[in-house]
């Protein structure tokens, strides 16, 4: 019954360009909400928990991403790439692939970007995240530039 439901809801908000477009701006308005807490959230005063490295004492490849971000949205970019590097460089293209994706919904309905992005480069991507995970756990002198803040004695 509950399916039934939600099928139909969905199918209800995707014969319209208008509603489609409606629940787009409410996706976009809770970003720019999250966004918003995030920019008067100060991380050095209190730090968003990372449970990989509570329970591990390892960096994982999202860690300093918060820190990152609220660097980013104040201008920060140096900073930000100091937190984490890989997000930094990464951000403008999930943020592009996102904006892209969002207007052939709102527009079309359909999904026909990802059948256009390489299998092989998403395994690529993926691959880098993991190593860049692996290597920012390093504690040697090149490899420990990518830890949060590992930049920052050098900047």
């Amino acid at each position: 019954m509950q399916e039934s439901r939600g099928r139909w809801l969905w199918q209800y908000i995707k014969e319209k360009r208008g509603r489609r477009a409606a629940v787009a701006g409410v996706l976009c308005a809770c970003a720019l909400a999250g966004a918003s807490y995030l920019y008067f959230h100060d991380p050095y005063q209190y730090p968003l928990p990372c449970m990989f490295y509570f329970l591990t004492g390892l960096y994982c490849p999202g860690c300093g991403a918060g820190r990152a971000s609220y660097a980013l949205l104040h201008g920060h970019i140096l900073d930000a790439f100091c937190y984490n590097p890989l997000m930094t460089l990464l951000l403008p293209f999930i943020g592009l692939y996102v904006v892209v994706r969002g207007m052939d919904w709102i527009i079309t309905g359909k999904n026909h970007v990802d059948r256009r992005i390489s299998v092989k480069l998403l395994a690529a991507v993926l691959i880098l995240i993991l190593v860049y995970g692996a290597l920012r756990n390093i504690p040697v002198f090149p490899f420990e530039l990518l830890a949060p803040g590992g930049m920052e004695k050098y900047f």
